[in-house]
């Protein structure tokens, strides 16, 4: 075991488990885990191998103790995780409810994890989905082709490498329920690995051009993945079935607002319209439901 601590610059607030909550897939996800005692569990699989990371906050110290082949890589970079890269004084809130709900949430950062395969591959399997449908498909992918991760974690499984993805037979994505194209999609991207892990030190314009140019991977998929590898405060993610209906109704009290609107909303948050969609999200405003829940599809019995 190796460990590190890290303490949030100006000894501001911080709230850790909000900053981080955007990595977990589901409240299964088998990389991703908030213990009893208020812990919290990583596994990923880093340039020096897969490693476990446990991170605890006494209130003014993050405290961070990993294993495995790629412990040291995962402390060296703990503080770019935890938002110490992410600068939160540059945001204005212009709207009431936005003014709020950042009043609320003053320990609110943007994580940057720094590994795009491990945001890349669950936003592709959330590509026109619901969400229940994406994140069984992750936990049953992680749980047959992932390994244990290393050290005590409870029960955390690491995600396979670029080749095992690259190697999962058809019959096994159609048993966890992912469609042949995001699973072409996916293959595809695991070819790709090394020129994509690029992506996570380039700028965002960049970056967004180097996983759109890989066939399958769109405006959404890019937007989902940058906002966790590089802390994108200026991703909005265009194209989803919800966001545009969310924004527009908090923001203005109408339904029905398309991307094109949404966008004029945000237009006084640029360079800062990610972090503004997260407080939005996070006041809780939505539009109150007019038709029944979509009902997910089960691809594995087709």
């Amino acid at each position: 075991m190796a460990t590190r601590t890290w303490a949030p610059p100006g000894g501001g607030p911080y709230d850790l488990e909000r900053t981080l909550c955007v990595l977990a897939r589901g409240p299964g996800d088998p990389a991703y885990r908030v213990a009893p005692d208020g812990s919290l569990w990583r596994a990923s699989r880093t340039p020096e191998g897969p490693g476990t990371l446990r991170l605890t906050y006494d209130g003014g110290t993050v405290h961070g103790e990993a294993w495995g082949p790629g412990a040291d890589w995962l402390l060296d970079r703990l503080p770019t995780l935890l938002g110490a890269s992410d600068d939160p004084a540059g945001f204005t809130p212009r709207h009431r409810l936005v003014h709020a709900s950042h009043r609320r949430n003053p320990g609110l950062r943007l994580a940057r994890t720094g590994l795009v395969l491990e945001s890349l591959i669950p936003s592709i399997l959330e590509q026109k989905v619901t969400s229940d449908e994406a994140y069984r498909a992750w936990r049953l992918l992680l749980q047959r082709h992932g390994e244990p991760a290393p050290g005590p974690g409870p029960g955390l499984r690491v995600m396979p490498d670029p080749r095992a993805w690259a190697l999962i037979p058809s019959w096994e994505w159609h048993r966890a329920g992912v469609d042949g194209k995001r699973a072409a999609t996916i293959v595809r991207a695991a070819r790709a690995a090394a020129r994509l892990e690029e992506a996570a030190s380039m700028d965002e314009a960049d970056a967004s051009a180097r996983l759109q140019a890989v066939p399958g991977i769109g405006p959404w998929t890019a937007a989902e993945t940058l906002q966790r590898t590089n802390g994108a405060a200026d991703a909005v993610t265009t194209g989803d079935l919800h966001l545009p209906k969310i924004v527009g109704y908090a923001l203005t009290g109408l339904r029905g607002t398309d991307d094109d609107g949404m966008l004029d909303l945000l237009a006084p948050y640029a360079g800062q319209r990610h972090r503004a969609c997260r407080l939005i999200l996070l006041s809780g405003v939505v539009p109150p439901r007019r038709a029944p829940r979509f009902s997910g599809r089960d691809f594995s019995r087709i």
